[in-house]
């Protein structure tokens, strides 16, 4: 799941910190994609309330994503959506499975925005009121490697309020396309995109029906907040 549909279950919380966690992973991966952090692992580091509940957030935030990509719901939507997109990425290096799948996280981060089920403002609240020092802490005891790197991505991430624009779904295509240039090299052309556009924001019409079920499903199994 993406940054929004992983704040939607923690979307009431009052801890800064734990929100921060849940979208952290995504987070480091945007910051620099050959990141790989395990927090899990150093549990006995951490001597702190905000990095406990930051190790809190992270851990949800796996729990979130793993019951989702094993759900029927993933499977069936990036089945159909990759079988759609496969004529329209004739000649392209983008795998459809990998387009498949971001484009449904998108479309369900967008549908959470317009059907109003959250605002993504609160969550840019929450990460400008955590704690910078001790958030570069538990960084470094995760052996995270360039601090000041992640930090100019943290602050621009909120500065900028990117995801606002998801409420447009003509920006969904440019999402994607700025997702899939981190993994290739002029991986669309115009004719290409224009046309993964339309199928794709039919799709997303198509989706409203049943959106809900696979938040419904994953909050029966996320341990619930206190």
């Amino acid at each position: 799941m993406n940054f929004l549909s992983h704040f939607y279950f923690d979307r009431n919380s009052k801890d800064p910190h734990l929100v921060l966690g849940t979208i952290l992973p995504d987070l480091v991966k945007n910051a620099r994609k050959d990141w790989n952090l395990h927090p899990e692992k150093k549990i006995e580091s951490y001597s702190s309330t905000v990095e406990h509940s930051i190790l809190r957030g992270w851990r949800r935030h796996l729990a979130v994503d793993r019951h989702f990509h094993n759900s029927q719901f993933f499977k069936k939507h990036t089945h159909a959506i990759r079988d759609l997109i496969i004529p329209a990425l004739k000649d392209s290096v983008v795998r459809p499975s990998f387009l498949a799948h971001i484009s449904l996280e998108l479309m369900l981060d967008s549908t959470l925005l317009t059907e109003n089920h959250l605002d993504a403002e609160d969550l840019y609240v929450h990460l400008q009121q955590s704690d910078r020092a001790l958030l570069q802490r538990f960084l470094e005891i995760n052996n995270l490697d360039d601090t000041a790197h992640f930090f100019t991505f943290f602050e621009k991430f909120i500065q900028v309020k990117y995801l606002n624009s998801y409420r447009e779904s003509q920006n969904l295509m440019y999402a994607l396309n700025r997702i899939c240039m981190r993994v290739w090299k002029d991986p669309l052309n115009e004719t290409q995109i224009q046309n993964l556009s339309a199928i794709l924001g039919e799709y997303h019409e198509s989706l409203q029906e049943n959106y809900m079920e696979i938040y419904d499903e994953i909050a029966l199994v996320i341990d619930p907040l206190p």
